[in-house]
């Protein structure tokens, strides 16, 4: 199997891509109202600027908006029918004008994408565990001035339209399963993922707000099959195109800081480690989550065919999983190899 991966340094506004030509959409906007994006937002608008200037919270909130909402617009046009848009974003707290207060950038996405036409779909809260003593805001042990501390975030999750349709028995969506257990975990409303640290440099990880490589991954794997393109119109660091990789998709990522795509070349580096490594410890959850289901007393009631182990149901039984060979530097981004894994007794990894 090969896959590629278009890395563009370019405006998301003006996507380069054909009407309906992804099937996937998994971003992280710069989220309005928080500071270190104000200046991203003000070049794009100098209205922004303006707003912040008179201290207008809600007018440079919208505006910001604005700014998105044009995105948005050719995020909407070049989704496929039955597409899947996941959009993670957190909402903002500041002390802005007359005082403190909170901005729903969930709510106002939510909003401006039903109003194009996509279908909101359940969402996901997913939590940031935090090590700090003080989790809270504002006048300490006195009522009632003190505010919670925002720890977590929103993967909205909406459809273009209708649901997708398949032939009978298609062989990348079948491959493409997931497990029953995962499945109970990955559509949960509620995430507890750790934070990631990224391998580039301070000044850009200042400039990049990127999710844990998990985040990514489990939306790929929830809601596209082999074969299917990732679209990330504000790559950052490229997250979204190594989940992608590693998971046997093919994807186009826009952002507008050459300096945060270069540091993807270095990254791409990991994939073929990282897929098996990702793999085999999918396999031995699953082989160990089988174990304590005979111990139990339910037996599994299918066997997988490409895997020396039972699985929960009918729709599991071909599922299989890709490893990344190599990846090639292009013109245009990177393309890569990739082969079956099979499980061996020692839990290393082969190709098949």
């Amino acid at each position: 199997m090969e896959t590629t991966h278009r890395v563009v340094t370019g405006d998301a506004r003006e996507l380069a891509l054909p009407d309906d030509s992804v099937d996937l959409v998994v971003t992280s906007p710069p989220y309005p109202m928080i500071e270190m994006w104000d200046d991203i937002f003000a070049t794009l608008d100098p209205a922004v600027e303006d707003a912040l200037a008179d201290e207008d919270g809600e007018r440079a909130f919208q505006l910001m908006h604005d700014v998105l909402d044009t995105v948005w617009a050719e995020v909407v046009r070049v989704l496929r029918p039955g597409g899947i848009a996941c959009i993670n974003v957190g909402d903002a707290t500041r002390s802005i004008g007359d005082g403190f207060r909170s901005f729903s950038n969930h709510a106002e996405i939510t909003t401006r994408l039903t109003d194009r036409g996509l279908r909101a779909l359940p969402d996901i809260l997913w939590r940031k565990p935090s090590n700090r003593a003080t989790k809270f805001m504002g006048s300490g042990m006195l009522p009632p001035n003190a505010y919670p501390t925002l720890e977590h975030e929103h993967v909205l999750v909406f459809r273009n339209g209708q649901r997708r349709t398949f032939p009978p028995g298609d062989d990348d969506r079948y491959e493409s399963a997931y497990f029953w257990e995962e499945r109970n975990v990955w559509f949960s409303d509620l995430w507890e993922l750790t934070g990631e640290r990224q391998a580039v440099e301070d000044g850009l990880r200042e400039r990049s707000g990127a999710f844990p490589l998990e985040l990514p991954y489990r939306l790929v794997s929830m809601f596209s099959t082999y074969g299917d393109t990732v679209l990330d119109p504000f790559l950052g660091t490229g997250t979204t195109t190594m989940a992608a990789l590693v998971a046997g998709r093919n994807s186009v990522g826009y952002d507008r800081d050459a300096d945060l795509l270069s540091a993807l070349d270095d990254r791409v580096e990991d994939a073929p480690e990282r897929s098996r490594t990702i793999a085999q410890r999918r396999l031995a959850d699953h082989c160990e989550w089988v174990q304590q289901r005979r111990a139990d007393g339910n037996e599994p009631g299918y066997e997988a065919e490409h895997y020396d182990t039972a699985v929960n149901t009918k729709q599991e039984r071909r599922i299989r999983f890709y490893g990344v060979d190599g990846v090639e530097r292009t013109d245009e981004g990177y393309r890569a190899t990739h082969s079956p894994i099979e499980a061996c007794p020692d839990g290393e990894s082969e190709q098949a």
